[in-house]
């Protein structure tokens, strides 16, 4: 077991993560950031990224987010791989304890643990995440233009993603277990207007089928009779909803009812003084890396100024 002390204290990595460190690091204030356990976050499982400013070619997820990684430490980051499980915001300095068994203090906290999206957890899937599966149309929607694609989802998120992807593929279908949609009205009129989207009902996917590393199509199951059915696809977007990783953090700072952190309007600030929460773990509705990144900033900036910079 180790102890640490840091002006602040990063958990956490990805966009918001990496940026925080960047502009905490640049304040001259002593950096402590602890990666957890999916380093580089979620952005690390996209195949190609054309959307991120700066960039002329498209990158790979995990080659941007080492890239970040790189000129975080480079400007004095200290980044440290493990996870953190436990926190205790009633006294001062803060005091978080880690899966290692480390102890951290630190005089102010950078929250940037993301949030994680909803898999349908069957075996084939693995093998085609970043390669024919995602999880965000706006992302990866593009490289389907002219083809055909699948969301799985009943709900509004998914929904809008299928009248995102109706702009770039040839069609999109959408995958839904149950006999009607849960999205709302509205949203529902407008994939009915859409020719380009048509919605499976009563059905779940079996097997992801593909070569190689490329997806080819989707085994669907009908729920009340069984019968089995496959559709040729070369994309599918799991939109089954996202979950804030923030379980540590229930009792310490406040959530709202789906576990996002509530923080204060235009600001990283949450109810505790001396923490601050950035990226998609406060955000549920961008989910993008520019956005998160960008948070990032504004999060180590106002934890600068509270520490009196």
């Amino acid at each position: 077991m180790a102890q640490y002390q840091s002006d602040i204290l990063i958990i956490g990595s990805g966009p918001a993560g990496y940026t925080a460190g960047i502009y905490a690091s640049r304040t001259g204030k002593n950096t402590i950031l602890v990666s957890g356990d999916e380093i580089g976050g979620q952005l690390t499982l996209s195949n190609d990224v054309e959307n991120f400013p700066g960039f002329e070619k498209p990158v790979t997820g995990s080659e941007l987010m080492e890239t970040m990684k790189k000129q975080a430490v480079n400007l004095g980051v200290n980044i440290i791989n493990d996870t953190i499980v436990e926190v205790d915001f009633s006294h001062y300095p803060f005091e978080c304890s880690s899966q290692n068994h480390n102890v951290f203090y630190a005089k102010s906290i950078i929250i940037a643990t993301g949030a994680s999206a909803k898999w349908l957890e069957i075996d084939s899937e693995q093998a085609y995440k970043g390669y024919g599966i995602s999880v965000c149309a706006t992302c990866d929607g593009f490289f389907y233009k002219g083809k055909d694609v699948a969301v799985v989802g009943g709900g509004n998120t998914a929904l809008e993603e299928a009248l995102y992807l109706a702009n770039f593929a040839r069609s999109v279908t959408i995958i839904h277990r149950r006999e009607s949609l849960r999205a709302d009205i509205k949203a529902q009129e407008k994939i009915k207007q859409n020719p380009k989207i048509s919605v499976k009902y009563d059905v779940t996917v079996e097997k992801f089928i593909g070569e190689g590393q490329n997806l080819k199509g989707i085994k669907i199951k009908n729920v009340k009779n069984d019968k089995e059915e496959i559709i040729k696809v070369d994309g599918v977007f799991i939109a089954i909803g996202h979950k804030p990783n923030t379980e540590f953090l229930r009792g310490e700072v406040s959530l709202d009812n789906n576990g996002y952190i509530i923080t204060q309007s235009d600001s990283c600030k949450t109810n505790i003084e001396g923490v601050f929460a950035c990226g998609d773990v406060k955000d549920p509705k961008f989910r993008q890396a520019v956005i998160a990144a960008g948070s990032g900033a504004m999060a180590a900036i106002e934890a600068a100024r509270w520490l009196g910079q």
